[in-house]
């Protein structure tokens, strides 16, 4: 295994300089300066104390990001390599992390660590229309895995329970004005790089986006697909509903909703569903700090998405609050208190109980270059 893994590695390096050799060398007749290489990177350490102190080193088990209890460990850290130019477009990132161990589980050997490789080709010179393809960011929900890009510290229920990236083709337009953009994507599915073994279908989704300006966002996502085998294939359906808005020069809101579908059985005329909506508001000083707070509930009765592995399913309410410190303009430090409230008792504790709620505290230093 560690001979593949180091063959794999190899491979995918040589894809990758073959990849950007090939971008750089393109269109020769086009003037140098049309042609742009950029680097950039990200990391975030973190640290999590749950304060029911269970025995396990783990937050609980629906919880991807920040997931690592009572020690110091790296959430995120990426390098990327972006190729740009007027009729073409290239993105390579590698990357390491607890985010990356618990999210990318289900992918194989080394595609564990891509955190995103793309290729795009503008189909029309007069037009902003983009055909894209490979592991790129997910087209559903507001927040992704990057903390900076985000008003809280760690991820809402929501986006947990989510794709943070998909793998396939998009084509994308966007009119002049740029108050408009739609997407259409097949997909390999539901936030996988490589599909299970026994499935042969492909999933498909959407996006619109409008933004009349540049203090309001809706978006509007969907997902359809199968995610088991053939042999029991279960249509699932996905609707994410959200919008941005900005309140006053230093008050913004964000609220959105999610509502999933899926069969119950092959060929079943019967669906279970799932939901989720959140809430966050944030102030921004204008100097080097700001303040968010963040209301949300999920719930997911038949455990489709959660699985907790005791009746009734999945009913949890959560509240959290926000602190954040620009040290520079590319260092940030965060603290978050936060916690979750269920119907049932699924939180252990260390005396090896369980209880109903889950408090917990976590603190971070993000870096982006």
């Amino acid at each position: 295994m560690s001979t593949f893994n180091g063959l794999a590695k190899k491979a995918i390096t040589s894809c990758v300089v073959v990849v950007l050799a090939f971008c750089c060398s393109a269109q020769t007749e086009e003037k140098a300066h049309e042609h742009a290489i950029s680097f950039s990177g990200y990391g975030e350490v973190y640290y999590g104390f749950d304060f029911n102190r269970p025995k396990s080193n783990e937050r609980p088990p629906f919880v991807y990001t920040h997931n690592r209890n009572n020690e110091i460990n790296v959430n995120l850290a990426f390098l990327k390599g972006t190729y740009s130019h007027r009729r073409a477009r290239a993105n390579v990132a590698l990357a390491a992390g607890t985010y990356m161990n618990a999210v990318y589980a289900a992918e194989p050997g080394v595609l564990k660590n891509i955190y995103e490789a793309n290729i795009g080709v503008k189909l029309s010179q007069r037009q902003d229309l983009w055909l894209d393809a490979g592991v790129l960011p997910s087209h559903i929900g507001f927040e992704s895995a990057i903390a900076t890009d985000c008003k809280t510290l760690t991820r809402s229920l929501v986006a947990e329970h989510s794709p943070y990236y998909e793998s396939g083709a998009r084509m994308s337009y966007s009119p002049a004005n740029k108050k408009w953009y739609f997407a259409a994507l097949l997909l390999n599915g539901w936030q996988r790089i490589q599909r299970p073994a026994g499935n042969t279908t492909m999933g498909a989704g959407s996006q619109i986006t409008y933004s009349p300006t540049d203090k309001l966002i809706l978006n509007y996502s969907t997902f359809a697909g199968n995610e088991q085998p053939d042999s029991l294939k279960k249509y699932r359906t996905f609707h994410n509903l959200y919008g941005t808005i900005q309140l006053t020069s230093k008050v913004s809101l964000t609220a959105g909703i999610d509502y999933g579908m899926e069969q119950r059985a092959k060929g079943s005329a019967t669906w279970n569903n799932w939901m989720g909506t959140c809430l966050i508001i944030q102030y921004k000083s204008g100097g080097k700090w700001a303040l968010a707070a963040r209301g949300e509930y999920y719930q997911d009765d038949s455990s489709v998405i959660v699985v907790t592995g005791i009746p009734g399913g999945f009913r949890t309410l959560g509240i959290s609050a926000n602190f954040d410190y620009y040290i520079t303009e590319h260092v940030l430090w965060r603290i978050e208190v936060k916690t979750y409230k269920t119907e049932t008792a699924i939180y252990p504790t260390g005396d090896g109980g369980y209880v109903a709620t889950s408090p917990a505290a976590t603190t971070s230093l993000c870096v982006h270059f």
